[in-house]
């Protein structure tokens, strides 16, 4: 029976829209009085947007300088053009931050796009953008190809990240493809950094680009002390722990004045890999042939590329040796050596990880972000993006595990993410400090971090 032909019941299409930020309430950020280097860059961008012309900025500034404010300046300027515009960043872990502050900045419609979505809720995204309704879009790599009709300016946020980078089919660099968007759709593009790669910083300085610079941070507020560690002078005076005697008395430092502390280690899981110390066995990933990760909350060996997984051996598979053995330090290790050290300490651990589930990235920082932990332990995705307070302490455990990697760009990118991670400290009023535990306290991309030469 058909109630509606009856009269009792009345039929329309309407279209449910899943919006993410439904239920929540932001508080609004009023706009920031720019500086003097911020309004040079902000009037420079400005006069493009206005004249709708195609031109690439590379926006260069120390962490801290405002690069943030200088976008959301700019984009308010598109808006009020009624135009869109869209904002790229390295890692889908990163964009629930920037969406925050979007969100307590701008008063209008906000895209939400990430390729971690429900695909239903990926679709729904991308009928806001053809349709017009979203005006504002931030999102990994694949959110370049988002459709947008109108678009006024596109930002990539930390331009020099790898992870712009697409290495499977189809193979793209998303920073080529946000600069032939710009052409067609004849609007500027941003490449911000405080580290930028060498083929973009080259381009700037032959013209290419249209190099801004923000050299100083926001209230003139100091760049945190770098402190290099030479951890072979530590093992020679008798201390095997991953904490140097410097590093060690800072945390206990920052505990006693109940300010907050970040210890960076590129390498999660706890072991980095296992070995057998009668034949040198090493077991490797079948697929990847790289040595295989030991978790010791899963009790697995885990391929930390292609994720193939396996248990691990009582004994060796290749001599059959019972003396096969953890080797190497990763984080959840740290995080277990870090409750012996410091027994009252809170410590918030994030890596992949403890950040698989859905909303658990955003959940984490808001705890540190409320002072519901003492230590922020993690990968590379704590190594940039944090601006909070009462970070005082910056310890980098091991500043080798990326100067070792087979990779022709392992100096520049240790260089880059060395300088990233130490831009968390001292961003506001209190003073910061960074320690760089390392082996090789010579290498010049390490002295350059020190010498803050960005």
């Amino acid at each position: 029976m058909d109630l509606s032909k009856k009269g009792y019941v009345e039929k329309y299409d309407a279209v449910v829209e899943r919006d993410p930020f439904k239920d929540r309430v932001f508080e609004q950020e009023s706009k920031q009085q720019l500086t003097e280097d911020q309004f040079k860059a902000y009037e420079a961008i400005k006069a493009k947007i206005v004249s709708q012309e195609q031109e690439t900025f590379l926006l260069h500034g120390v962490t801290g300088s405002g690069k943030t404010e200088v976008y959301l300046q700019t984009i308010e300027d598109v808006l009020s053009q009624g135009k869109q515009a869209m904002m790229l960043v390295p890692e889908i872990a990163l964009t629930p931050q920037m969406v925050l502050r979007f969100k307590r900045r701008l008063v209008m419609t906000l895209l939400y796009y990430i390729l971690a979505y429900l695909m239903e809720k990926r679709y729904d995204e991308w009928q806001k953008i053809r349709d017009g309704r979203a005006r504002v879009s931030v999102g990994a790599r694949s959110s370049v190809f988002a459709p947008f009709k109108n678009l006024g300016l596109i930002i990539i946020d930390e331009e020099h990240e790898s992870t712009y980078k697409q290495e499977d089919y189809p193979r793209y660099h998303a920073r080529e493809i946000a600069q032939w968007r710009s052409e067609y759709h004849h609007c500027p593009v941003i490449l911000g950094s405080a580290t930028p790669c060498l083929e973009s910083y080259a381009r700037a300085e032959k013209g290419v680009y249209h190099l801004l610079s923000l050299p100083n941070r926001v209230n003139q507020q100091a760049l945190p002390e770098i402190d290099i560690v030479d951890m072979r002078e530590e093992l020679s005076e008798g201390n095997r722990s991953m904490f140097s005697k410097d590093l060690r008395e800072a945390i206990q430092l920052r505990l006693d004045r109940q300010e907050q502390v970040v210890l960076f280690l590129n390498r999660r899981g706890y072991a980095s890999f296992m070995l057998c110390r009668d034949c040198g066995y090493v077991p490797q990933c079948p697929n990847c042939d790289i040595s295989l990760t030991y978790h010791k909350t899963t009790d697995l060996l885990k391929c930390h590329y292609c994720g193939y997984q396996e248990t691990p051996p009582n004994q060796c598979p290749n001599c059959e040796s019972e003396h096969i053995r953890q080797v190497g330090t990763g984080t959840q290790k740290v995080e277990e050596l870090l409750q012996q050290e410091f027994e009252d300490a809170r410590i918030i651990r994030m890596d992949v990880d403890t950040t698989s589930k859905k909303g658990a990235h955003e959940k984490l920082l808001t705890e540190f972000e409320k002072g519901n932990g003492d230590i922020l332990l993690g990968t590379q995705m704590i190594a940039k993006g944090l601006d909070y307070p009462n970070i005082t302490l910056v310890g980098v455990l091991n500043a080798d595990t990326m100067l070792n990697l087979p990779d022709f760009r392992a100096s520049e990118r240790t260089y880059q993410l060395l300088t990233q991670v130490a831009g968390r400290a001292g961003r506001h009023e209190k003073a910061g400090q960074v320690i760089i535990q390392t082996y090789n306290p010579d290498h010049y991309s390490i002295l350059d971090v020190q010498k803050m030469i960005i």
